[in-house]
């Protein structure tokens, strides 16, 4: 065999056996030539992955991933803030992504805002604009009603946090077999890809990993303790929500919801997206994200 010849087979075989590796290493790869730096930062005693991309001298935004998530969630999203000015911060948090999972952990949304805070304290961001999606949102909603000053602006994307009982399975977050892995993309997208089968093997092995940091994480929620239905009406902060129109994880009345509890919100509703809408849709959502950011969006308004 020559050279090249051989370095296809093992890409080939490697890519069989581990092709989330590959998926992975791709997501990184995107961010390295996006010009996003990859850096660990040792908070409240937990080793957290981040990336840092923008001008240094830019306006800080702060981006928090969701339930079973990383911080190359965003990487769709994140160019058009770096291009606007914006320094843009994405952590993993813990448990999550290349950030430490310990053991001891709880997972739980208040102690998951507790290390965003101290991440933020960390590099010494005083004050940010502040974007969660899904789990994130509802971290990001607890942060901004217990520390307004450390939030100019709150995004909430497809965000999780009202009181309500979802109307799916929870299980197929960590998914056990070929079939959750289809019916979790269809919860998350409304017209989700074919999986092939060895795909799918490769996603139930990296969910068994993790499974317990979800499981985790879902029991706290699931309690009903760290709902926002009554902290929303107290922020004062200008808050863009978006929201996919078909999501099915947190239903536009959801989103519906939140605009109405918080009456300085601007609601932006993405026609044919679901649940993924910041990664899957970014193209409609980037712009409105970066005319908000700079005070150029539309006026507060149901959609």
């Amino acid at each position: 065999l020559s050279l090249v010849t051989l370095a296809v087979v093992v890409f080939a075989a490697g890519f069989w056996v581990r092709p989330l590796r590959y998926h992975q290493d791709y997501a990184r790869l995107r961010m390295f030539f996006s010009g996003a730096r990859s850096e660990f930062l040792a908070v409240k005693g937990i080793r957290m992955h981040y990336y840092v991309v923008g001008p240094v001298s830019g306006s800080p935004v702060v981006l928090i991933h969701g339930l079973g998530g990383r911080s190359e969630d965003w990487m769709q999203l994140t160019p058009y803030l770096a291009h606007a000015g914006y320094r843009v911060y994405l952590p993993d948090l813990p448990g999550y992504g290349r950030s430490e999972q310990p053991v001891n952990g709880s997972y739980s949304v208040s102690d998951q805002g507790d290390v965003v805070l101290a991440y933020m304290a960390a590099l010494g961001l005083k004050q940010v604009d502040l974007g969660g999606w899904s789990m994130g949102g509802w971290i990001v909603q607890r942060i901004a009603a217990a520390h307004p000053e450390r939030v100019r602006k709150l995004m909430l994307f497809d965000s999780a946090g009202l009181y309500a009982k979802p109307n799916w399975d929870t299980d197929l977050f960590t998914p056990r077999n070929a079939r959750d892995v289809s019916e979790l993309d269809a919860l998350l997208m409304p017209h989700p890809p074919s999986v092939p089968p060895f795909v799918a093997r490769d996603i139930v092995r990296y969910s068994n990993n993790r499974a317990w940091v979800i499981h985790r994480a879902l029991s706290s929620m699931l309690t009903g303790r760290e709902v926002t239905d009554q902290l929303l009406p107290q922020l004062k902060m200008p808050v863009l929500i978006v929201w996919g129109e078909v999501d099915r994880i947190t239903p536009l009345a959801l989103g519906k919801k939140m605009h109405a509890l918080i009456l300085q919100s601007q609601l932006d509703v993405i026609p044919g997206c679901g649940h993924l809408a910041p990664n899957q849709c970014t193209a409609q959502i980037g712009p409105e994200v970066v005319a908000f950011l700079r005070n150029q969006g539309k006026r507060p308004q149901d959609n």
